[in-house]
């Protein structure tokens, strides 16, 4: 398993901006574009650049905290 997916990540569309947002609140603030497929791909590169980015200053990568939705029993 990558670094990168113990990172939630999950695009939506902003009604209020009239674009889709990717995010991963963990490692970034979010990105946007027009095409929701497109700018998830984007999204999984640019976390794997801010983790590449926090290794080579040696820096610890903060905890994932954002979790996906688990069952609810």
């Amino acid at each position: 398993m990558k670094k990168s997916d113990r990172y939630h990540k999950w695009v939506e569309w902003s009604e209020e901006d009239h674009v889709y947002i990717g995010k991963c609140p963990d490692l970034i603030t979010g990105i946007h574009g027009g095409d929701p497929v497109a700018l998830y791909s984007e999204l999984c590169e640019t976390v794997e650049e801010v983790i590449n980015h926090f290794e080579m200053e040696g820096r610890v990568l903060p905890a994932p905290r954002i979790r996906p939705m688990q069952e609810v029993m």
